[in-house]
């Protein structure tokens, strides 16, 4: 059917009378998905439990100021200050169950009044998310990856910041939290909260073997696997996984054994697995106090590398091959390809902390305090954890997990999904005392909202 230009276009020169009325309009309509969630996952009382030591003075408890901080994060905003450009927002208000929102400093004052406890009480909430969805959907095999990430500031006076190894900001104050990292979910499990001046290991084992044994606590009873980097290498942390019944894979760092460049300059047999990949497998005991040795698997990728100076294109071609190596030890019953894409599969840990801190407020630090900085960046990982719990209620897993251990959803990030349906305006209405939510005619947002929505009121 053809249609005509005067159907089409419209003459819109005149510009609107700006005028702001009080009335029930909310910018954040997708937002009835994540309530319909916190009811089913009964987080308002899971809240209260993981503050129920601190003092309940005022209107604004301590939990309903963690509930308000994890809906400020998950639709999309940073600072405390921008608290000021939603605060009258009614579905807002609804979802945290307040009247009225506190102001700025109550909400900053407030942050500082946690402790210790209910950090480590909100740690365990995190990880009961988590775990939950986990082990129903692998209950056999647990792949966590640990890793650091550097949260700095440029502020000053900050507690607990320390000036460590920042290549992006030199000289700045931070944080180097090891974060516990659940590969089925591209979930955060746990964060040990540590200065900006350490080593990537310190503190490792005991956390690691902590992580498993709360998963443990969770009711899991299958296999938990490790995957570390280079930085959490040695015999102490090799030996303990063993014996704590975990099964590991862990990057050997060529510096700190100098003598796998002899190994590898004398090695003439060399095992393919593909084009691009081979390697040779290789015995070694760190010392001879060492309770055991471990196999190590040295792969070698042939890669391009690029010719320096004059060349001569009618004679060949200016590209040279050349090799780059890694070592990976490991306790595991797998052959050398598939460790290798096992191994490989740890980079996906990077991912989610990208996600947690462009698309929330992972990287921010709002708090002068330590502990109101630490409740801060719990609160941004359970908004991650339930934006993407929202997303595995409303989609079936894979029933196996691959080889490189992916997530068993297809997921996107949390701002797409803020941006495709959470950031939708909408009218609370009354008609009749019924309470109904009110969009624009938009068959997709309506048959994804619709979806989302009753996925998350079902059981997990």
């Amino acid at each position: 059917m053809r249609v005509s230009r005067k159907n089409v276009t419209s003459a819109t020169h005149a510009i609107p009378e700006i005028q702001f009325e009080d009335q029930e309009l909310t910018s954040f309509g997708g937002l009835v998905m994540l309530q319909a969630l916190l009811r089913d996952a009964d987080l308002r009382a899971r809240l209260r439990a993981t503050v129920r030591h601190l003092p309940s003075s005022g209107g604004y408890c301590a939990s309903r100021i963690l509930l308000l901080m994890i809906v400020h994060l998950f639709i999309g905003w940073r600072r405390l200050r921008d608290l000021d450009y939603y605060c009258a927002d009614p579905l807002v208000k609804r979802v945290v169950g307040l009247e009225r929102m506190p102001s700025v400093s109550t909400l900053s004052r407030r942050l500082t009044e946690f402790d210790g406890r209910a950090v480590d009480n909100i740690r365990g909430l995190l990880r009961s998310l988590v775990a939950e969805r986990a082990i129903a959907a692998s209950p056999r095999r647990l792949t966590l990856d640990f890793d650091g990430s550097v949260i700095s500031t440029k502020a000053r006076g900050i507690e607990g910041t320390a000036v460590g190894y920042n290549t992006k900001s030199k000289g700045s104050r931070s944080y180097y939290p090891l974060f516990a990292v659940m590969a089925q979910t591209g979930q955060v499990f746990d964060v040990l909260h540590r200065a900006g001046n350490c080593h990537d290991s310190r503190g490792a084992l005991d956390f690691i073997l902590g992580c498993a044994q709360n998963l443990r606590n969770e009711g899991f009873h299958g296999v938990v696997e490790v995957r570390l980097d280079g930085a959490h290498y040695s015999d102490a942390t090799c030996t303990g996984l063993h014996d704590a019944g975990m099964e590991f894979s862990v990057s050997v760092p060529f510096e700190r054994l100098p003598q796998l460049k002899g190994v590898i300059e004398r090695r003439r047999l060399w095992h393919r697995i593909d084009n691009e990949w081979s390697y040779f497998k290789w015995s070694w005991r760190p010392s001879a106090k060492s309770r055991r040795s471990f196999p190590c698997f040295i792969y070698r990728r042939r890669i391009a590398k690029p010719r320096k100076g004059p060349i001569q294109l009618d004679l060949f071609e200016p590209i040279e091959r050349d090799y780059e190596f890694k070592v990976a030890m490991t306790n595991k019953s797998l052959a050398a390809a598939a460790l290798l894409r096992y191994h490989n599969g740890r980079g996906s840990q990077e991912a989610t902390f990208a996600e947690a801190k462009s698309q929330l407020g992972l990287g921010y630090l709002p708090s002068r305090r330590e502990v109101g900085n630490q409740v801060y960046m719990l609160c941004n990982l359970v908004a991650h954890a339930l934006g993407r719990e929202l997303q595995m209620r409303a989609a079936p897993a894979r029933s196996n997990n691959t080889a490189t251990r992916a997530c068993l959803w297809a997921l996107e990030r949390i701002g797409s999904l803020r941006n495709r349906l959470i950031k939708r305006a909408a009218r609370l209405t009354h008609p009749q005392g019924r309470l109904v939510l009110s969009f624009a005619s938009c068959p997709e947002a309506e048959r994804d909202i619709r979806h989302y929505t009753q996925a998350a009121s079902k059981a997990a």
